[in-house]
């Protein structure tokens, strides 16, 4: 289901591809409602240590809870999300989870594959010349192999996430600063992506939380067409996403039934 505020199509009715950059996430927005985030890929492989599956599991089960509960607020959740990332990051050093280890999973169809339509959305972007920025609290690494594994990995795709650091392939953290669901914003963009962007006002941001909304500086919030793909807890959740996004999608929504409603994804 497709639920569009009565507003959004004014939004947009007098941008032109020169004009728009896009901003995405990739867990579960790119690719399916259903499939595997880039940090749990790994848990569905039968060659790492079962010991870093059971204690991932572990992990996930207590957080997940608290990233989907919409009515934490912002502080309390932050602080839940830059935890498990920082636990997950010492469970990697601690099962030495290699460089091998992340290139193979990443060729997990059975584990993770794209929301339907996003690969000819990636194409369709790039014949129009059109940026797309994916921000992501998921691993880099994996994202960037994934698309690469893919044929998807084009010229106007940059990558903002966590990149996992190795010495001697084995996993030793993260370069730069952890981002994690909730704090993912323009400001991780490096100057190149900047500059890319500089002279493209209109913005189409792609993510599946209302804390995907916070990529986007306050000041260009109101102005951006929010799209946001709603999965768990559809009847508690739908209320808060209406609020905060201008396209609400549920049961997997794909690319290319949303671009027949917002022919401006796939003109």
């Amino acid at each position: 289901m497709i639920i569009i505020r009565n507003d959004a199509l004014n939004k947009i009715k007098d941008w032109n591809d020169s004009s728009i950059h896009i901003l995405a996430d990739f867990d579960r927005t790119i690719t399916s409602g259903n499939s595997d985030s880039s940090w749990g890929v790994l848990s569905k492989c039968d060659f790492v240590p079962k010991e870093y599956i059971n204690d991932r599991k572990k992990l996930h089960d207590y957080y997940r809870p608290l990233e989907i509960d919409e009515t934490l607020n912002f502080e309390a959740k932050s602080k839940y999300m830059r935890d498990w990332l920082e636990n997950h990051i010492n469970l990697f050093k601690k099962h030495k989870i290699s460089q091998k280890m992340i290139n193979e999973a990443s060729e997990n169809k059975k584990a993770l594959y794209f929301r339907n339509g996003a690969i000819n959305f990636f194409k369709n972007m790039c014949d129009r010349n059109i940026p797309i920025i994916i921000i992501s609290a998921g691993i880099g690494n994996f994202i960037k192999q994934f698309l690469i594994n893919n044929n998807c990995y084009f010229k106007n795709i940059y990558i903002v996430s966590n990149f996992i650091k190795f010495n001697n392939e084995i996993a030793t953290g993260i370069e730069g600063n952890i981002i994690h669901s909730l704090n993912k914003n323009q400001a991780a963009m490096s100057n190149e992506i900047k500059q890319v962007i500089k002279n493209r006002p209109n913005v189409i941001l792609l993510g599946d939380s209302i804390g995907d909304t916070k990529i986007l500086d306050e000041k260009n919030r109101a102005k951006a067409l929010k799209i946001g793909f709603l999965e768990e807890k559809i009847e508690e959740n739908t209320p808060y996403y209406i609020e905060q996004f201008d396209v609400v999608c549920t049961n997997n929504t794909g690319f290319d039934e949303l671009s027949i409603k917002l022919p401006i994804l796939g003109k």
